[in-house]
């Protein structure tokens, strides 16, 4: 899943690991987040929505749903 987690990061001036103290996870977490290798559990998207002050779908981009045929 993509997001803007590094970008939000960097424009507060933070480091990983002042980031993923804030959030109560590893800075490994924090670089597997921002390079799309995990995807949080809705607690955890919740507290980086919170802490950033924006909604989870201004964060992280769900990826598009392949199309499926039409049934009839």
């Amino acid at each position: 899943m993509n997001n803007h987690l590094r970008t939000l990061r960097e424009g507060r001036g933070w480091t990983q690991g002042a980031l993923a103290d804030q959030l109560g996870v590893s800075r490994q977490t924090v670089n597997a987040l921002e390079t799309g290798r995990y995807d949080p559990a809705l607690p955890l998207a919740f507290r980086i929505a919170r802490l950033f002050g924006q909604p989870i779908e201004a964060i992280f981009i769900a990826p598009e749903e392949p199309d499926t045929p039409a049934r009839s």
